[in-house]
C-alpha cells in the first residue's frame, strides 16, 4: 500500500469516525430508549451496529481494498473524538432545527388538506345527503297523500257496488249462504295453516 493510498484511508477513516459520532446521536434522538421495549431497543442496537460496521468497510474497500492496519482503528477513533469536541453541538442543534422544521411542514401540508380538500369534499358529501332525504321525504310523503286519495276514490266508487251486494245477498237463498260459510271457513283453516307452515316449517318434520 503506497503512501498517498495510507494518506486517503487514514482521511477516510477520519472522516467515518466522525460521521459514526453523527450517525450514533442520530440514533439516539430518534430511538427514545425510555419509551421502547428492551427487545426492540436489543434488535436496533444490533442493527445499527452491522450497519455501521458494513459501511466503514465498504468504505475501506474502495480506498485500499479492504486492507485493515492498527492506525486506521486510531483514525476511527481520532475522528470520533473530533466530531465530539468540534461538531456534536452544532449537528446536534442543526438536527433538531430539521426535525421542527419537517414537523412544521407535515403540519402545514396535513392543515392545508383538511382546508382544502377534506372539508370541501365534507361538506359537498353532507349537502348531498341532505338534499337526498329532503327528496325522500318529499317522494314519501307524495306516496302516502296519493294512497289516502286514491284510498277515498276506491271507497266512494265501491260505496254503490257494496250497497249492490249487500242488496243481492237477501235474494241468496239461506242454503247458498250456509255453503259458502262453510267453504269460506274451510279455505280460512287451509290458509292459516298455510302461513304457519311458512313461518315454522320445522314444526311440520
Amino acid at each position: 500500500m503506497t503512501l498517498s493510498t495510507q494518506f486517503y484511508t487514514m482521511l477516510a477513516m477520519i472522516g467515518m469516525g466522525s460521521i459514526f459520532g453523527a450517525s450514533l446521536d442520530t440514533y439516539q434522538r430518534f430511538l427514545k430508549r425510555g419509551r421502547r421495549k428492551q427487545f426492540f431497543v436489543f434488535l436496533n442496537d444490533i442493527l445499527f451496529w452491522v450497519l455501521q460496521g458494513f459501511v466503514i468497510f465498504y468504505v475501506l474497500f474502495l480506498v485500499n481494498y479492504g486492507e485493515i492496519r492498527f492506525y486506521l482503528l486510531l483514525a476511527l477513533l481520532c475522528g470520533f473524538a473530533a466530531y465530539q469536541a468540534l461538531i456534536k453541538r452544532i449537528y446536534l442543534y442543526m438536527l433538531e432545527r430539521i426535525i421542527r422544521f419537517v414537523k412544521a411542514t407535515i403540519s402545514f401540508i396535513k392543515r392545508l388538506f383538511i382546508i382544502l380538500i377534506y372539508r370541501p369534499i365534507k361538506g359537498i358529501v353532507l349537502l348531498l345527503l341532505s338534499v337526498l332525504l329532503f327528496f325522500g321525504r318529499v317522494c314519501l310523503t307524495l306516496v302516502k297523500v296519493t294512497g289516502t286519495v286514491l284510498l277515498w276514490v276506491l271507497k266512494v266508487i265501491g260505496y254503490p257496488f257494496l250497497l249492490i251486494g249487500k242488496g243481492l245477498l237477501y235474494l241468496i237463498p239461506e242454503s247458498w249462504k250456509k255453503l259458502f260459510q262453510k267453504v269460506y271457513k274451510l279455505l280460512r283453516q287451509y290458509i292459516i295453516l298455510f302461513i304457519n307452515f311458512i313461518r315454522n316449517p320445522f314444526k311440520w318434520k
